[in-house]
């Protein structure tokens, strides 16, 4: 499965509202995990099966709960039984299909 979340504090006190220091917390929980996975501005994206990807999760939110007085978490989840490597697979075909796409526009 595919899991792609977000984790961050609120009631953090900060005037500038910032959550840099709480999502790190949280980033290291994922990357110590040993999973596939990776992080962007928004979301980190965590591959693996339904128990380590959820254990994951929830240490990651435990980590961000020092840093305030609520944690908000957002999560969605991609569940395809048989199918592995698909954090970097459905990116590799998205990028052949446009690729096609683009070979098709040049041919008309």
């Amino acid at each position: 499965m595919l899991v792609a979340f977000s984790v961050a504090p609120s009631g953090t006190g900060r005037a500038d509202g910032s959550v840099h220091d709480a999502v790190a917390a949280a980033v290291r929980v994922v990357r110590d995990s040993g999973l596939p996975h990776r992080t962007t501005s928004m979301f980190t994206e965590i591959e693996g099966e339904w128990d380590e990807v959820f254990d994951v999760v929830k240490r990651a939110t435990d980590a961000v709960a020092p840093y305030g007085s609520r944690v908000s978490l957002v999560l969605k989840a991609d569940i395809r039984p048989g199918y592995a490597g698909e954090l970097d697979g459905k990116i590799e075909r998205l990028e052949a299909a446009i690729d096609r796409q683009e070979g098709d526009a040049g041919a008309e």
